[in-house]
């Protein structure tokens, strides 16, 4: 996975001039970067759980998007931010969420 993170400052202006789209799990804000390579940033919320279970819901979004990054074409910076009762799903339908997000983007 050749994405790279990216700092509060780029985080700030995704979110007040990229785009969003959501479903019932997931929230993603996107935008363009001019980069030859997508960047991802995940955001969960301390209302989600604590840290244990925070990580854990991250790691299952990374991982879904990691299998399903041929979706996306390369050069966008892309965030995911997980809204509450997202600790309780399974893998599958996190990818599932993940994914119809991705649809989206297109």
């Amino acid at each position: 996975m050749k994405n790279t993170s990216f700092n509060n400052r780029r985080f700030r202006v995704i979110y007040e001039k990229g785009k969003s789209t959501a479903n019932r799990n997931l929230v993603m804000y996107y935008i363009e970067n001019q980069l030859k390579m997508n960047r991802l940033g995940i955001t969960v919320s301390k209302k989600i759980g604590n840290s244990v279970t925070r990580n854990r819901v991250k790691r299952l979004i990374k991982e879904s998007y990691r299998l399903n990054q041929s979706m996306v074409k390369e050069g966008y910076d892309i965030i995911f931010i997980a809204r509450k009762g997202c600790e309780a799903l399974d893998f599958h339908t996190i990818e599932g969420s993940v994914k119809h997000l991705l649809r989206k983007l297109k």
